[in-house]
């Protein structure tokens, strides 16, 4: 290598090597000092955009946490209250199933109803009352759990004491029970008011009817704040029994085989008839319609009552009870076969019968029917058996021998899911760092018409009894979905906290100073620092070994 003074070459090369120890040395300290592999992009570009986003990541993740805390105190609020309202429910109940105690007076009915209005106003209160962060917790909305007012007055008329009570009557007076089949509840069909009110339907096979529905036409009814429903003297559980006459019949017997005013007729006598009879006119023009083969409810109801007068006089026990049990027992059987055994002959046919009635039938309405006194004139009552007096509104008991829960002996009955969800407050909670990472709350209304009480009536204790169980039934549910939704804030709390210390992990990875290698790296490259500032004075004094030269 040639030997100059201008450039020395030697100590450019030792410079550059100290400027990168130095350059190294620098960076390594500063790694040391603040922790951090990556302190600018320059430290690893690539590594750095990923450590943002892990940061970005991990701050929503801890406030997602946050928020998840406060959503579970929230939900403790809300399960809170609701433990209120549903021992609020339990005392209501126990309040029903006291008011249906028959020792009680209606002043003890009273002061129970006083009381569930006070209950009711703090059931309404929770409701309303009730926050969180100074919003309110639960659905300010009335919508009734029991769907439509009318509907909801009908079925619970149904389902306490309609249908029981009058398959109870058929079983007394009539020996008829169903067989089990399944009988649907129809409230969709109407052909307007104060027509056909109510109708039975069905499929006729082998002489019986399958399929059946009771079709309640809401023209007519649900209008009555009455037990009974309905207005005097045609009130609605007198037309349910009529019906559930033809509905056990129509499983109990061929009724396809069996004339109109018999089929007709008995359904009348059930629940009895004589403010139709009295408001039909001409009594004869009644009787001469039946016996001539025409058709009236009117007639029809009369000439059962007269048929069952007589049967009684043959000595047949029950009356027309055993026409109708006979008919039972021989499926195969008509009218005129049942006339003629059960009578021994005396009717050898429904016609001969019929002209029995159109000779008798007047005189037997004007002497033995009392169509002014406040009796109907049903099957075992004052006027036709002799027994008490079964007026318009007592005529069907207030509640049969069936639960109403368990429903009918003789039916599996099918009612309409008449319940309509309640207004419901949505709060939705942000359950991760991401867009779409949300939990959906739902906080349902709690007040008492919301819950389809806001009309509870304690002097019709099977009417309350049902009410409050489905509102308990109700809040028991929302109560569920709550602590569901508690459990699975839970858990998304734990995953967040999982997906936290993972991503912290990683990020540390990423940006971390590794002090073990960097201390062995830093010693390293202070050696070379020294190393080269050593190398550096002797390559510096090298340019003087030419002043030798030059001597």
């Amino acid at each position: 290598m040639a030997l100059s003074i201008s450039t020395n070459t030697l100590s450019l090369s030792t410079q550059r090597s100290m400027r990168t120890h130095d350059t190294e040395g620098a960076k390594l300290t500063e790694r040391l000092s603040s922790g951090m592999r990556i302190n600018r992009a320059s430290d690893d570009a690539a590594g750095q955009a990923i450590t943002s986003r892990l940061s970005s990541n991990l701050r929503g993740v801890s406030q997602a946490m946050r928020s998840l805390s406060d959503a579970t105190s929230m939900l403790q609020v809300a399960d809170g209250a609701m433990a209120s309202v549903t021992d609020t429910l339990q005392r209501l109940r126990e309040m029903a199933v006291a008011a249906g105690n028959g020792s009680y007076t209606d002043g003890d009915r009273g002061a129970l109803q006083k009381e569930t209005q006070a209950l009711l106003q703090h059931i309404t209160q929770v409701g309303t009352d009730t926050s969180f962060n100074g919003q309110a917790l639960f659905s300010q909305d009335t919508v009734s759990i029991g769907g439509d007012e009318r509907r909801r007055a009908v079925l619970d008329g149904l389902q306490s004491g309609w249908l029981s009570s009058a398959e109870d009557l058929i079983k007394q007076h009539y020996g008829l029970m169903g067989d089990g089949a399944k009988l649907t509840v129809n409230l969709d069909t109407t052909d307007g008011g104060y027509n056909v009110l109510a109708s039975v339907s069905g499929t006729s096979s082998g002489g019986k009817l399958n399929n059946l529905h009771l079709n309640i036409d809401m023209a007519d009814f649900g209008t009555a704040p009455t037990p009974d429903g309905g207005s005097a003297p045609l009130y609605s559980d007198r037309i349910v029994a009529h019906e559930m006459v033809h509905a056990v019949m129509g499983r109990t017997m061929n009724m396809g085989s069996l004339p109109q005013w018999f089929v007709e007729g008995t359904a009348e006598l059930i629940n009895g008839a004589d403010e139709r009879l009295a408001g039909a006119g001409s009594i004869a023009g009644v009787v001469a319609t039946i016996a001539g083969g025409g058709f009236s409810y009117e007639g029809g109801y009369a000439a059962s009552r007269y048929l069952h007068d007589r049967m009684k006089g043959l000595g047949v026990e029950g009356g027309i009870k055993g026409i109708m049990q006979y008919l039972n027992n021989n499926q195969s059987a008509d009218l005129d076969a049942a006339l003629n055994a059960v009578s021994k002959g005396v009717y050898t046919s429904s016609a001969a019968f019929l002209a029995d009635f159109g000779a008798n039938g007047e005189q037997f309405i004007n002497t033995k029917m009392n169509l002014t006194n406040a009796d109907t004139g049903a099957i075992g009552g004052l006027d036709a058996d002799g027994g008490p007096v079964r007026d318009a509104r007592a005529v069907v008991p207030a509640s049969g021998t069936s639960n109403a829960a368990d429903g009918l002996a003789g039916f599996n009955v099918v009612y309409p899911d008449e319940g309509s969800a309640s207004g419901v407050r949505r709060v939705q909670v942000q359950a991760g760092d991401s867009a779409g990472d949300l939990i959906d709350l739902q906080f349902s209304s709690m007040n008492a018409r919301a819950l389809g009480l806001a009309n509870l009536d304690m002097t019709r204790s099977s009417v309350a009894l049902l009410s409050i169980d489905r509102a308990l039934e109700f809040v028991g549910e929302q109560r569920v979905r709550t602590g569901a939704s508690s459990n699975r804030l839970d858990l998304a709390a734990g995953a967040l906290e999982t997906s936290s210390q993972n991503m912290q992990a990683a990020r540390s990875r990423i940006q971390d100073t590794d002090y073990a290698s960097d201390t062995a790296q830093l010693t390293r490259t202070q050696i070379l620092q020294q190393a080269a500032s050593a190398m550096l004075a002797q390559a510096n004094g090298q340019p003087r070994s030419i002043l030798s030269l030059l001597r």
